[in-house]
């Protein structure tokens, strides 16, 4: 029986049918890459477009710096500040050359609004303190307060005497090859003089302060002395230190470097750059490395 016309029809569309079918599936998948390829195209350029910071300008640089530099003044000037040690007075407790942190907050007068936050108390006993030198302005020294107001203090042969009571001073250092002073080791038994490297002015005011055999000390004052004692020029040379003197209280040593004795009398500019390179050339061997971080007591 021979094929129907349409079905014969048929049969020979069929095959391009199924040619076409192929292309057409290729066609698709063609047309998806290209969809996709674009689709992540415009997602990295958004993405770039996020992810790209804005450029600082110069205005907003400056400011930036300003804030840094406003907040490090605040800090230095309120909070706390370098000190380097320049001479021996304080040894062995602090050397010439130590660099330390003082707290400037904590002997500071209290404040209405921020004294109840903040660690204020008085000087006691026993504190060490960084001081305006009452005898020479503009200079910073660092002494051990013996006497706060009212304490009647004497020394007999080197030794402390406070209201009566014999001070135990473990930190003090008395060199064996010391000259001998009476007036330093005797205070104020000995009256003062000019040999003895008295200021002027204290050889007259200190005869209003004696009680006794002893000194008192005034209101608003303190009385203090180094720990190298034979060596060291305090109280005893140039009188009391005023209350708004006290700067503040050394922390601790942040750094520590072998120094001469007479480095800080050598102010010129020629001996500072020298020095300075002496620094750089010698940092690692000459850095006392053992007292880097040392509470200063």
């Amino acid at each position: 029986m021979a094929p129907h016309p349409a079905t014969g029809k048929l049969s020979t569309l069929c095959p391009a049918l199924q040619k076409e079918k192929p292309f057409q599936k290729q066609f698709g998948s063609e047309n998806e890459l290209a969809m996709e390829s674009t689709l992540a195209k415009k997602d990295k350029i958004e993405n770039d477009v996020v992810e790209e910071k804005p450029k600082e300008t110069t205005v907003e640089f400056l400011a930036s710096l300003a804030a840094v530099l406003v907040t490090g003044l605040f800090i230095i000037t309120f909070v706390m500040q370098a000190f380097e040690i320049p001479s021996s007075s304080m040894e062995n407790t602090l050397l010439i050359g130590d660099h330390v942190f003082v707290n400037r907050i904590q002997f500071a007068p209290k404040s209405s609004w921020a004294g109840p936050l903040l660690p204020y108390r008085d000087v006691r006993h026993g504190d060490i303190v960084v001081f305006l030198s009452p005898a020479e302005p503009g200079l910073y020294v660092v002494k051990r307060i013996i006497g706060t107001a009212g304490d009647h203090i004497h020394l007999r042969n080197g030794v402390v005497y406070r209201n009566g009571e014999e001070l135990k001073e473990p930190y003090v250092v008395r060199p064996p090859d010391s000259i001998p002073n009476p007036y330093r080791d005797n205070f104020p038994a000995v009256p003062p003089s000019e040999s003895y490297n008295v200021y002027p002015s204290w050889e007259q005011e200190l005869p209003m302060h004696i009680q006794g055999d002893d000194i008192v000390v005034p209101p608003d004052h303190y009385f203090a002395m180094g720990d190298n004692r034979d060596v060291s020029l305090d109280s005893r040379f140039w009188g009391f230190i005023p209350k708004e003197n006290v700067i503040g209280r050394p922390m601790f040593i942040y750094w520590s470097f072998e120094t001469p004795g007479d480095q800080y009398r050598k102010t010129a500019l020629g001996d500072r750059v020298g020095f300075l390179a002496h620094v750089i050339i010698h940092f690692f061997d000459e850095t006392r490395w053992r007292r880097t971080l040392r509470v200063v007591q």
